[in-house]
């Protein structure tokens, strides 16, 4: 079995390929290695695997090497990946946020539809395409926003709302990747992502917020004075999932593609995985003894209050759920960002 793997070098796309390489899978990588530590995720996959394996340097915007790609290897399957990733960008340049997400995907969908109509397509799309949820009924409590009528979380049926350019954009790909199935046959899956960490994540101040407070966490022991910035008052709520379990995501669709083929998930940690930041904050200032010093900016336009994904649809059609907590994965990441980034 053929993987191409759209954004390979990226977070979940490094990670994925690690484990389908390690099973002896054929991988075939497609990334323009512009987002930060791609480079060194293509290192990293090099020094574990070899070179065994197809890299192809190409923008997902190149409708030319998209097709010349999926016409070469014809794989069996596509995990599309590759996608501009965070809502601060998109406001600077909707432009370029919707020619990633939007004709990127169309160009992955249309190769397949003309060069490789087996292939299955895997869809990485966001909870930003349900909008603000400003709708729901809330609780605050003293760390965390809850969900009074939703206690298991929030299920497919929620009314699409793109809030934002990335919302829009990830959300016209969302619904040409449902809709090439219904349409013309093809094989695809959409997978809604909540907050997702782990190794391999390099992340940034707009984007992998797990990430980015365990490397402010370290800095904290650095230096007394030091403080970040937060957006809101940190009890919006997310739920978190691990590299280990999202990359099984991916491999039991697949697996159970008669029932997977044409539907929609909604994919995260769950309600026992769910953290807000003050919650995160206080975990971290166990984990390395130092508090979290930071300071408060005004809400991000659109951010929600709460998302926590209902996963009860993934484990109903291929048996999947999640198994890292959020304890465990959250100190995994501390210790990660320590190497990487304190080279200790």
């Amino acid at each position: 079995m053929t993987w191409l793997i759209t954004g390979g070098c990226g977070f979940i796309g490094s990670n994925l390929a690690d484990l389908l390489m390690g099973q002896g899978e054929q991988v075939v990588l497609l990334d323009n290695l512009s987002r930060v530590g791609s480079q060194d995720n293509l290192l990293w996959l090099r020094e574990r695997h070899g070179i065994d394996w197809s890299f192809v340097q190409a923008d997902i915007r190149d409708a030319g090497i998209v097709e010349k790609t999926v016409r070469q290897f014809k794989p069996k399957v596509i995990a599309h990946l590759a996608g501009q990733v965070a809502m601060t960008t998109s406001i600077q340049n909707p432009r370029m946020d919707f020619e990633i997400n939007g004709m990127g995907t169309l160009n992955v969908l249309e190769s397949v539809r003309l060069h490789s109509p087996n292939t299955i397509v895997l869809y990485s799309s966001t909870n930003k395409v349900y909008g603000s949820l400003e709708e729901m009924n809330y609780r605050e409590a003293d760390l965390r926003y809850e969900l009074i009528d939703h206690p298991n979380g929030l299920n497919e049926s929620l009314q699409l709302d793109g809030h934002s350019p990335y919302g829009c954009s990830k959300l016209t790909g969302d619904q040409y990747v449902r809709d090439y199935s219904r349409m013309f046959e093809l094989r695809t899956v959409v997978f809604r992502h909540s907050s997702m960490y782990g190794g391999r994540q390099f992340a940034t101040y707009d984007q992998g917020w797990i990430g980015w407070f365990c490397q402010k966490a370290l800095e904290m022991q650095d230096s007394k004075s030091l403080t970040f910035t937060i957006s809101g008052n940190g009890k919006q709520v997310r739920d978190v999932l691990h590299a280990r379990d999202l990359v099984q995501v991916y491999r039991q669709a697949v697996a159970h593609i008669e029932t997977s083929s044409g539907q929609i998930y909604n994919i995260g940690g769950g309600m026992e995985n769910s953290l807000s930041l003050l919650e995160l904050f206080k975990m971290l200032e166990v984990i390395t003894g130092f508090p979290m010093r930071f300071e408060r900016l005004d809400w991000r336009h659109g951010d929600q209050k709460v998302f926590v994904a209902d996963v009860k649809k993934a484990r109903n059609d291929f048996g999947w759920m999640p198994g890292v907590s959020k304890q465990d994965g959250i100190r995994e990441m501390v210790e990660w960002s320590r190497e990487i980034f304190h080279g200790n």
